[in-house]
């Protein structure tokens, strides 16, 4: 009788043995550093919806500055169209009268 492909040496069970110590620690370090970077990524994206709240925030502000110089302009160009009327009845209105008598 032949040898069977399931006998198995004492040396090959034992090489066996350390191959799968081998590869269990490999499959642990793998799973450490699959942890590491799950945890980066979770922490990495509170700092992103951090700085996006953030980001809304500052957004606002300028919204708000940017309608506020609008309105600052559109007084001004007002004000300039406006400004020779004003100066000729101030002028007018400070002037004496003149008498009409002859």
């Amino acid at each position: 009788m032949g040898t069977m492909a399931t006998d198995v040496t004492r040396e090959e069970h034992t090489q066996l043995g350390t191959r799968v110590d081998v590869l269990e620690r490999e499959v642990e370090g793998e799973k450490m550093v699959t942890r590491h970077i799950l945890e980066q990524t979770r922490r990495n994206s509170d700092d992103l919806a951090a700085i996006k709240t953030r980001l809304d925030r500052v957004e606002g502000k300028v919204d708000g500055l940017t309608q506020e110089v609008g309105d600052l302009g559109a007084t001004l160009h007002g004000l300039i169209r406006d400004l020779p009327t004003i100066v000729s009845d101030a002028v007018r209105q400070a002037s004496p009268k003149r008498s009409t008598k002859r």
